[in-house]
């Protein structure tokens, strides 16, 4: 990167080739053969605005050193042919020395602009070429719903964009290959553990990565590696070109929000399943109390009908009795107990959240809500702390079928937000909702 041309990479930076050369070559050959042409009609007044065009071309196609160089160039020409004396570098009349002096000025201010107008307009087709790059691997990322499908689309496209071999290794006690290639040595894959241990970039051309052909760059999030990114050329050059170095960590920014992202929707996963198991635990703990309530109430007064007639052994009696009674209780106990409730109310700031009784308030005062507002709290405050997903949260509250309708889900928020406070439900985002603090009054 040079200093006249900051933040332009070297492939975008204008070049002075031979085919340039001679085209400014030209130019100044035909500007000269015209001003000769013209001194000797109109006298040589006009003659020095022939020698922009050459000093324009320089600025637009070959850059500022090449222009600077036409502009200095120009001016010595045109003092060699048109100031007196002529075919020499002196200058006797005052007049022409102004003349040159003027040119050589604003050939020099022309370049400079010129040049700077051509940097920033490849400037911005660059930034716009690298955001056009990082939302196209976004939404790539995004149709991934496991580690697995995000490390091999990482994988292909970092390939792709980068156009050598590309490979992902998960995180871990133990470096594992993902994605990318077939196999990696011991030394590749200790070389990744290198980088994902100390959440530096390590390998070839790295210190330290004299082992391997292969660069690793760490996936990082909230402190910690979740993985790392493997890089490398048939040719054995760096992979990643210094003035590319920031598209590459954007692009792995995005591949650790998607790794985040799986990560909490399989917790979310995981909550949904224990809640339908605790459900499931629930209702057969009541089929139990109403399926076998009367028939231990039937034995009871059967019991009792003997114990009135006599004629039984009244002690096997009594023993049967007891035994029953305890059953009896423990069945009533086993009808009693929801695990899906929680009595303790959840406390957000000023906010209680009462899941047994499903009552929510506001510094002691009743708060209406609709039903699926009061799912969505009821959802969150049961997993306070935790973030949960958008399509954790829309199916939990809405079924299935509209896992994808995140308008519904961000209505129920915006509603909760304005009966409950702007701080009681934080956004974590392109990811879900969450509760900040739990805990029992």
């Amino acid at each position: 990167m040079t200093p006249s041309q900051p933040g332009l990479p070297a492939a975008m930076r204008p070049r002075l080739s031979w085919q340039a050369a001679g085209g400014l070559a030209a130019l100044f050959v035909m500007a000269t053969l015209i001003g000769l042409a013209m001194a000797a009609q109109w006298g040589r007044t006009p003659i020095v605005l022939l020698y922009l065009p050459p000093v324009l071309a320089a600025a637009a196609f070959a850059g500022r050193g090449p222009a600077l160089l036409t502009a200095v160039a120009a001016t010595l020409v045109y003092n060699f042919f048109f100031t007196e004396p002529t075919y020499t570098l002196l200058i006797r009349d005052p007049g022409d020395g102004v003349t040159v002096a003027m040119l050589l000025m604003v050939g020099l201010v022309t370049s400079h602009l010129v040049t700077s107008l051509r940097v920033q307009g490849a400037l911005a087709a660059f930034h716009a070429s690298r955001n056009a790059t990082i939302a196209g691997f976004a939404r790539q990322l995004l149709s991934c719903a496991d580690e697995a499908a995000i490390a091999a689309v990482a994988a292909g496209e970092l390939a792709r964009i980068f156009d050598c071999h590309a490979c992902v290794v998960g995180g871990g006690p133990d470096a594992r290959l993902l994605a990318g290639v077939d196999r990696l040595t011991e030394a590749d894959l200790a070389v990744a553990g290198q980088a994902l241990a100390h959440g530096e970039p390590a390998g070839r051309h790295i210190s330290g990565g004299s082992l391997t052909d292969w660069q690793f760059h760490p996936v990082r999030a909230a402190g910690r590696a979740l993985a790392a990114a493997g890089l490398a050329r048939s040719d054995g050059m760096s992979p990643v070109e210094a003035e590319r170095m920031d598209l590459l960590g954007n692009l792995l920014d995005q591949v650790a929000l998607a790794l985040e992202r799986a990560r909490l929707e399989s917790a979310g996963r995981e909550n949904s399943v224990l809640r339908e198991r605790d459900a499931l635990r629930s209702a057969l703990l009541g089929s139990i109390g109403r399926d076998l309530r009367p028939h231990l109430n039937s034995i009871a007064a059967d019991l009792r009908k003997l114990q009135r007639a006599g004629g039984c052994d009244a002690e096997v009696l009594h023993a049967v009795a007891g035994e029953t009674a305890k059953l009896t209780g423990l069945i009533d106990n086993l009808a009693d107990l929801d695990l899906t409730q929680n009595q303790d109310p959840v406390i957000v700031e000023d906010v209680a959240i009462d899941l047994y009784r499903r009552t929510v308030s506001r510094r002691g005062e009743a708060v209406h809500l609709t039903p699926k507002e009061f799912a969505v709290l009821a959802e969150l405050a049961r997993n306070a702390g935790r973030v949960l997903t958008h399509r954790y949260l829309l199916r939990a509250v809405w079924g299935p079928a509209h896992e994808d309708h995140v308008d519904y889900l961000r209505v129920a928020v915006s509603a909760l937000r304005k009966k409950l406070g702007e701080d009681v439900i934080q956004n974590e985002p392109a990811v879900g909702y969450r509760l900040p603090v739990q805990s029992a009054q």
